[in-house]
């Protein structure tokens, strides 16, 4: 009979089946080396959340400054822009009539006030009755009264600055015709900032007067303006559902105007909460989760429920307890039960093994 040759390549493949078969398991396993990672131990930190809002800049103390009565100006003691003090003249409208009636007046009420004299000294003689003493008093009146009233006429023609501040823009000259209600300029008390803003109901517990609060401004961005609060509205806003909250800013250098629009933050009292870096929060879904190192050095998946964020940093409020330690960079290459190396540790209690 024949021997039947068999194929080479069925021949190579048996032979490697059978070594494959006498061959060590132990030494042909892949061992997967441990991942490197970062670590950080849970610690509680004092926390202080932030309520952040966008506000309206009101002058302490804001005019417009208009005339009293109809006539034209005479002369403008001031600039725009000016600092001004309480009680400086700012516009002088033209008052020569009124002038004359004052001396008219002052001539008549001198008059009256000798007639009263002379009345009261025979009245006390008993040669004049006491009805002309009485019809002389009643002229000294009358014509005292007419000089109070013609000098508040003339008040009326000079207008002041009634608190000191800062002038805006002037909108007369002298010979312009003013009426009652015509803008002549503006003036604004900004030395203190009124700093309006709203905050949601739901926020209403957390605001107090005294609070402290921060304020930024797009045209300042390297600055910063601290403040109170110093009053909450008494009614909350149906359509919005917000409350008004006034607070109160320093702005010596008067940098910030009325009507600015400034970024606010309002801070609440401190307290105690467990802070992780933001990059430890591996997000999956709407669940968020960490890998915490256990004794084996092996990582186990947590399930937390954050809290509010800061610069980096969230706030956890349930899943972890203090002491606990956590990976914080390399998450992304992690599976639950893996083993894992750490390289270094970041923030004040870090093992020593693993500074080391």
């Amino acid at each position: 009979m024949l021997k039947r040759c068999l194929p080479l390549p069925f021949v190579l493949a048996c032979l490697a089946l059978a070594a494959c078969k006498g061959a060590d398991p132990a030494k042909t396993r892949t061992q997967a080396a441990p991942a490197k990672v970062t670590a950080q131990t849970v610690e509680s930190k004092p926390w202080s959340d932030v309520i952040e809002a966008l506000g309206t800049a009101q002058a302490n103390e804001s005019i417009t400054l208009t005339a009293k009565i109809t006539e034209t100006v005479r002369r403008v003691n001031f600039s725009d822009g000016q600092a001004v003090s309480a009680g400086d003249v700012l516009i002088e409208l033209t008052a020569s009539q009124q002038t004359a009636q004052l001396k008219d007046a002052q001539a008549m009420a001198r008059d009256a006030d000798r007639q009263y004299q002379r009345q009261q000294d025979l009245v006390k003689q008993g040669t004049v009755s006491r009805a002309l003493f009485d019809t002389a008093t009643a002229s000294r009146d009358s014509n005292s009264a007419k000089v109070d009233a013609i000098r508040a006429q003339l008040s009326d023609r000079v207008i002041t600055a009634p608190f000191s501040g800062v002038l805006g823009l002037r909108r007369v000259s002298p010979g312009t015709l003013v009426t009652p209600g015509t803008p002549i300029t503006t003036l604004d008390d900004i030395d203190v900032i009124k700093l309006d803003f709203s905050v949601p109901e739901t926020l209403l517990g957390a605001l107090v007067v005294g609070q402290e609060v921060q304020a930024r401004t797009a045209a300042w961005p390297e600055r910063q303006w601290e403040g109170k609060i110093t009053s909450i509205d008494s009614r909350v806003d149906i359509a919005s559902r917000s409350v008004l909250v006034r607070a109160e800013i320093s702005n010596p250098d008067r940098v910030l105007r009325p009507g600015m629009l400034l970024s606010v933050q309002v801070f609440r009292a401190p307290r105690d909460a467990l802070v992780l870096p933001e990059i430890a929060l591996v997000q999956i879904g709407t669940d968020s989760y960490v890998f915490r190192i256990k004794p084996d050095s092996s990582v186990e998946q947590v399930r937390v429920v954050p809290g509010a964020r800061r610069r980096g940093e969230i706030e956890v409020r349930e899943g972890l307890q203090a002491g606990d330690r956590i990976v914080v960079d390399g998450t992304v290459k992690l599976r639950g039960g893996a083993k894992v190396a750490v390289e270094e540790s970041v923030g004040a209690t870090a093992a020593p093994a693993a500074a080391n």
